[in-house]
């Protein structure tokens, strides 16, 4: 083996124990970060594909949706798998699987004839896809230096995040270019390229014994879910995902004039966010001096009141933008301060708690259009003071974890 190998706790966490072991952070971070906006990024991109789509396999746009939704669901479930398989198998050996795994579901997804077809493939694709989430957040955890993991975690999830503009955006291009089934074959080629940096980069997870077989890690499942504040933290998961993209699907659909129908103006004003995907990493440092639960309170807080704010702006496109960017940021600063608390709070089950939490943010994503879509009657400001109501839920859910914080 290229890398050294690595003295694993007594507890069997399998966690270097001397400085020497820490993996790189540089480069870990930046393969992660990487495949973060590749791998989640499959979710968004038939977002700026459905017309074409819809066309070429004898169907409506709103029908086609379900590729959408389909994905979402399957993502969400494949996180409960790919957890406990982390826990058991390694990061490493699950996320190089992974990709092979969700290269051949993707080569498959461009070939799709009909609808049924391209639903049925992309559950698939979402089963797979999952794999790489939970498996690199559970790396991060074990292999990085505890100083370098708040900032990697930050990076990693604001790609995730980045990845529903970054995708639509690339995906958008091709669709005008060779056509949308080239949108997934291009995915697939990037997947295959990526499993041999993937091998060299990530270091394989050594253990102790049989570690108690999969079976244990599955089960630490229900345990982690008997814990309250545990569930309230995923709940304000839910709560925060289904914001992010109840927001984004009222910008498109029941926004102000001259966004509300209008795809480019809508996608132009996604992208007005990224700037905030790339500061909130860019600021982890300094995020790092609070504690994590304090820090997620304080996030859930500030994307609550940019939203309420949105609210009120009305036509005014550019203070709405900065009123998003604000919302975006306090998401991206948000998801990887739970994490944080959620891995502080299962020492001896990360995977699954990692997986349990990815679980609970795809569900949530896939609720956000539904609730936009209940709520379009109520006009584009009350759609967003309804989401703001539920963010401050989140704050609700979160503040627990805080207590216990300030208690210990």
């Amino acid at each position: 083996m290229s890398h050294p190998t690595t003295s694993m706790t007594a507890q069997g966490t399998g966690e270097p124990d001397s400085p020497q072991a820490w993996a790189p952070a540089a480069q870990t971070i930046g393969l992660l970060t990487a495949l973060g906006v590749l791998m989640v990024g499959q979710m968004y991109t038939v977002l700026a594909l459905l017309h074409p789509m819809a066309t070429a396999l004898g169907t409506t746009p709103g029908q086609a949706t379900w590729t959408a939704t389909a994905f979402g669901f399957a993502y969400a479930a494949g996180f409960l798998l790919a957890g406990p398989l982390s826990d058991r198998y390694g990061s490493r050996a699950v996320i190089t699987t992974g990709l092979v795994a969700a290269t051949a579901a993707t080569l498959a997804v461009g070939a799709a004839p009909d609808l049924t077809w391209a639903v049925a493939l992309r559950i698939v694709q979402g089963l797979t896809a999952a794999t790489f989430a939970p498996s690199a957040l559970s790396y991060v955890v074990h292999h990085l230096a505890p100083q370098r993991r708040g900032t990697a975690l930050t990076c990693i999830t604001s790609g995730m995040f980045a990845a529903a503009v970054i995708m639509q955006i690339g995906a958008q291009a091709v669709a005008a270019g060779p056509g949308w089934r080239a949108v997934f074959w291009i995915s697939a080629a990037l997947m295959t390229l990526s499993v041999l940096p993937a091998r060299r980069v990530l270091r394989p997870t050594l253990r102790h014994g049989s570690g108690g077989g999969l079976r244990q890690a599955f089960a630490a499942m229900p345990r982690l879910l008997g814990r309250p504040r545990l569930v309230a933290l995923y709940l304000s998961t839910v709560a925060l995902m289904s914001a992010f993209v109840a927001v984004y699907t009222a910008v498109a659909i029941a926004g102000p004039p001259g966004i509300a129908g209008n795809s480019s103006a809508s996608l132009a004003l996604r992208a007005s966010a990224l700037p905030a995907l790339v500061a909130v990493p860019v600021l982890a440092p300094v995020l790092q001096r609070l504690a994590a639960p304090l820090r997620a309170v304080l996030a859930f807080v500030l994307a609550a009141l940019a939203v309420a704010a949105g609210s009120f702006l009305g036509g005014h496109t550019v203070a709405l933008a900065i009123a998003l960017l604000l919302f975006v940021a306090a998401v991206a600063a948000a998801a990887p301060a739970v994490v944080e608390t959620i891995n502080a709070s299962a020492p001896h089950a990360r995977g699954a708690a990692v997986a349990l939490y990815g679980c609970s943010m795809f569900i949530g994503a896939s609720l956000g259009p539904q609730l936009t879509g209940a709520l379009t009657g109520l006009g584009f400001a009350g759609i967003l003071r309804v989401v703001a109501a539920t963010l401050a839920l989140g704050v609700l859910l979160a503040l627990p974890a805080f207590h216990d914080q300030r208690t210990d």
